[in-house]
């Protein structure tokens, strides 16, 4: 599976083969259709693994408050693009052109944690549908964010775009991360003034503060 992300985020699909996939993984061609039937299967099965992984980091730790759970679920999020960079942009990007199924992969995991964040903020994962939208518009700003945070470091951690080294003055996991809260807790303040119903929860800003003091020594589950 991480042979197969790696493939398909350097080289385009229609130009990788089944043989070109068996080579570098090692092993015999009718392994993979035993196990995925063809390349398009083997392909959603990479994009559903990625997925899954990306929305259990970032929904994890369900006992914590509710904005230092939201501040949690940004940081894991940041943390799966830091580690997995070519799985994020598959799953944000949507992976070959406009393929259905990987387009529906990728708005459900947006849903998720959507919802994830709705519920880290009220204590519910169903909103009035002006709040949502706000919700959603700040997740692609996040998404936006991320895909040119992970360019500018480098492909995992080493070499950026092009064989560049990464940007200097790019900010670390936890500045970003305290940005993106910032820009939630605006967000959330906007949402009040339009749905009264949904108060924004008056100690995010001090989750904000805590992840710039706590840098990279914040407890994140899971590895790279």
């Amino acid at each position: 599976m991480a042979i197969g992300r790696k493939l398909f985020a350097d080289t385009p699909y229609d130009a990788l083969s089944m043989d070109d996939i068996a080579k570098q993984a090692g092993i015999a061609k009718g392994l993979i259709y035993y196990y995925f039937k063809s390349k398009r299967g083997y392909y959603l099965a990479i994009v559903e693994d990625s997925v899954a992984e990306l929305v259990a980091r970032a929904g994890a730790d369900t006992e914590l408050t509710g904005a230092e759970r939201a501040r949690r679920t940004i940081d894991g999020y940041l943390f799966y693009a830091e580690h997995h960079q070519a799985a994020y942009r598959t799953i944000v990007t949507g992976g070959v052109g406009s393929d259905a199924e990987v387009l529906a992969i990728r708005d459900a995991v947006r849903e998720e944690l959507v919802a994830t964040i709705a519920e880290g903020a009220y204590g519910r994962r169903v909103l009035p549908p002006i709040a949502r939208l706000a919700l959603v518009g700040w997740l692609s700003g996040v998404e936006g964010t991320t895909l040119e945070w992970i360019g500018g470091l480098g492909a995992d951690g080493g070499e950026g775009l092009a064989g560049r080294p990464g940007l200097p003055g790019l900010p670390g996991r936890a500045e970003l991360a305290a940005l993106l809260v910032r820009q939630l807790r605006a967000t959330l303040t906007v949402i009040e003034e339009f749905v009264p119903q949904c108060p924004a929860p008056p100690v995010l800003e001090q989750a904000s503060a805590e992840v710039r003091d706590l840098g990279d020594q914040l407890p994140v589950t899971g590895s790279p």
